[in-house]
């Protein structure tokens, strides 16, 4: 982003588009039913401030919800 690459298209690059690079766009980069996904959560936006995932929220695993104390 700070090379100027919009904040969605680092998102994605950071997800979506490294799992099609690792040959696993069946399983991994996306939220939806039947996908593989562990997911980070934060407090507004990424896309309209992305140094907002300098503050995570929480991090779910497998499942299980992680949080900072």
């Amino acid at each position: 982003v700070s090379a100027g690459m919009p904040a969605s298209e680092a998102l994605l690059s950071a997800t979506k588009e490294a799992s099609l690079l690792l040959g696993q766009d069946n399983i991994l980069g996306s939220l939806k039913a039947g996908m593989f996904a562990d997911v980070i959560a934060v407090s507004k936006s990424p896309i309209a401030d992305i140094s907002i995932l300098e503050n995570i929220d929480f991090v779910m695993k497998n499942g299980t919800v992680y949080k900072s104390p």
